[in-house]
């Protein structure tokens, strides 16, 4: 008689791999390499590279969210803690009649 344990294993994998030939694909599949730069060869000498469609949109995608970047960035609010701290300072003495400028003394 075989033992109950060897019949679960002798279950799993028979199980494992059925499930396996259900859900296979066929072997992992993959661009060969060719040599060339992104796979793409070379123009002749004296023509251009003519540009896939998506190439400009990308461009102008993505070099126009930088500079927006840019430009959010440089007029970005000042929200620090020192800013906010010299303000709150400075109305404090406002309202309790102090000079908040330094003004050096004649010294003699």
């Amino acid at each position: 008689m075989i033992p109950c344990t060897s019949l679960r294993i002798a279950r799993n994998t028979r199980l494992a791999s059925t499930i396996g030939r259900r859900y296979a694909h066929g072997p992992p599949s993959y661009n060969e390499p060719s040599g060339w730069l992104f796979g793409e060869k070379p123009p002749p000498a004296g023509q251009k590279r003519k540009k896939e469609e998506w190439e400009n949109i990308w461009y102008i995608g993505m070099f126009g969210t930088m500079a927006f970047a840019g430009v959010m960035l440089y007029y970005k609010p000042d929200t620090s803690i020192k800013t906010w701290a010299l303000d709150e300072a400075r109305r404090r003495m406002d309202e309790r009649g102090e000079k908040y400028k330094y003004e050096p003394t004649e010294s003699k």
